[in-house]
């Protein structure tokens, strides 16, 4: 399996995400959520990791953090490998706790940090264990809203201050923001993460892009967001290529077309959208289509 994409400078944003082994328990009692928790206070105290976000779940967990020292691996190599240390001696197992490496995205936060804080903060709600974010105890929100007193490693400020300047107006008008549509289906603004590792506008994605990937000389070997992003075939190139397997009169043509164009070469919406003169809503593919895509010809990420 390749590397995944690790773009680290100081002040970045990201959305972590780490599962356990074949999706099984990472935590399975109390005590161990508050060592997990301990852990986050040990990465903010030794390694400058600020922790604004996070929710704990059976079998993974959310964060969203800070790297000050431009030091993402460092924090996460600490977190993942105390715990797993712990939960191993615990258990008298040994062997690996998480399922391969975490899952980082970058993120735009003047853009994306309320959306995603509400995500993080409603996932046991959409898990269906609790009927709102204030009843599970193992997130944030409750420091959020004031109902708990929060620990000095949380930073809950940057978040509410897209409220209030005021803190304690800005949890009312945060519990309103996460709360307001409770009982919805809510779109998850993961849904806008290009090429698996950037959640932002189109001009933070560019400046990203130009100024970690865009030099020369970057090294792209097993990593295979930069083949993506460094060597991907125009949608021209790959319009052509499908159109030699596909008859350009079967619909499946330009849907192939569409699903190779954003999930394997990376392309923006508005790009693919602009050469095939579509409104940017009808690119995305369908669910149905990719999940008949990846399962009967292993299309998955190059």
């Amino acid at each position: 399996m390749g590397r995944p994409l690790r773009i680290q400078y100081p002040g970045a944003w990201y959305h972590i995400t780490s599962r356990g082994n074949e999706r099984k328990a990472i935590f399975n009692s109390k005590g161990d959520r508050e060592r997990f928790l301990s852990y986050l206070e040990s990465a903010h105290d030794r390694y400058g990791a600020l922790i604004h976000v996070y929710c704990l779940m059976k079998n993974h967990y959310h964060l969203l953090l800070e790297t000050p020292r431009s030091n993402l691996s460092q924090i996460l190599h600490h977190i993942n490998g105390a715990y797993t240390n712990y939960f191993n001696a615990k258990r008298k197992r040994a062997g690996h706790l998480f399922q391969g490496r975490y899952k980082a995205i970058l993120v735009d936060k003047d853009a994306y940090c309320r959306e995603l804080s509400r995500y993080i903060h409603l996932n046991p709600v959409r898990a269906g264990i609790a009927h709102s974010a204030s009843e599970y105890p193992w997130s944030s929100y409750g420091y959020y809203i004031g109902v708990k007193r929060r620990p000095q490693w949380l930073i809950i400020e940057r978040v509410l201050e897209y409220f209030d300047n005021d803190v304690k107006e800005a949890s009312k008008y945060y519990r309103l923001f996460v709360e307001e549509n409770l009982g919805e289906k809510m779109s998850s603004p993961l849904k806008d993460v290009f090429a698996s590792s950037f959640l932002g506008s189109e001009e933070f994605i560019d400046w990203a892009k130009e100024k970690w990937i865009g030099f020369k000389n970057a090294d792209v070997r097993n990593i295979p967001v930069l083949k993506k992003l460094k060597g991907a075939p125009s949608l021209e190139q790959i319009d052509q290529t499908v159109g030699s397997i596909i008859n350009r009169q079967n619909p499946l043509h330009k849907k192939f077309c569409l699903y190779i164009s954003q999930r394997n070469a990376g392309y923006r919406l508005k790009d693919i959208a602009a050469y095939y003169n579509m409104r940017g809503s009808a690119v995305r593919p369908s669910e149905e289509l990719k999940k008949k895509i990846e399962r009967d010809f292993k299309c998955v990420e190059c």
